[in-house]
């Protein structure tokens, strides 16, 4: 998964492509996928534009990530050894315990010989005489399928703010669609955090422990409630 190219493990000797199937994203719902694929024998490649498996859970890591149902819901039921093995450490997860388990099932199903990070496709030609797809990577590289699957999900493109001088501003800006993976500290500074969904409201309940200042831009009040996480007991 270090963004060299792909191994080809086998082309397709019906349609003389590199790969039956080709999946966007290694998301949940792209482990998923290559799971699949390959029990029905296909010969599959998944590319990742980012350097780790896990879609919303590898990107999104700003303060007070985590899960808004109990975890168990989030867990694949594909696997009855997986559902045994892996044990929940709240009823809540946070985004690290996330992507730890989406790592952990990567590795379990010996999944990432089939996905190739740091691997942003930038088209996807269907080929009507062929029925099958072209598609690009962003550094030119070509590769052909029989099938094309997205998995990139709902939640793989920021919404930027329009707020007039917004791209002039100089001070620090965080999005929380691509938060940096070194720690951000707040203390003794004056924050602005824009919006209140469910993300601004996780973010904003974490930076206020330490900032020195807080404000909180919102268009539409919120109403929430209190999460009552809690660690799940072994017993």
């Amino acid at each position: 998964m270090d963004g060299s190219p792909a191994v080809l493990n086998g082309t397709s000797t019906e349609t003389g492509t590199d790969f039956d199937a080709i999946v966007i994203g290694a998301g949940v719902s792209g482990l998923y996928q290559l799971y699949r694929l390959r029990e029905l024998g296909l010969t599959v490649r998944v590319f990742e534009a980012g350097t780790g498996v896990g879609g919303t859970w590898y990107w999104n890591r700003y303060p007070g990530a985590r899960f808004d149902s109990e975890s168990w819901t989030y867990g694949y039921s594909f696997s009855q050894a997986l559902l045994d093995e892996w044990d929940w450490e709240e009823h809540f997860a946070a985004q690290p315990e996330t992507e730890r388990y989406l790592n952990y099932v990567a590795d379990k199903f010996d999944l990432r010989r089939d996905i190739q990070c740091k691997s942003r496709l930038t088209a996807a030609h269907y080929q009507e005489d062929t029925r099958t797809w072209d598609v690009t990577l962003e550094d030119g590289r070509r590769y052909s399928t029989r099938f094309l699957i997205t998995a990139v999900g709902v939640l793989s493109a920021a919404t930027m703010p329009t707020i007039p001088g917004v791209a002039t501003f100089q001070g620090q800006s965080c999005h929380t669609h691509d938060w940096p993976k070194e720690p951000v500290r707040f203390e003794g500074k004056r924050v602005a955090v824009i919006g209140t969904g469910a993300t601004g409201v996780q973010t904003i309940t974490e930076v206020a422990k330490t900032a020195g200042h807080l404000t909180v831009f919102q268009r539409t009040p919120q109403w929430c409630a209190p999460l009552h996480n809690a660690t799940i007991g072994t017993e």
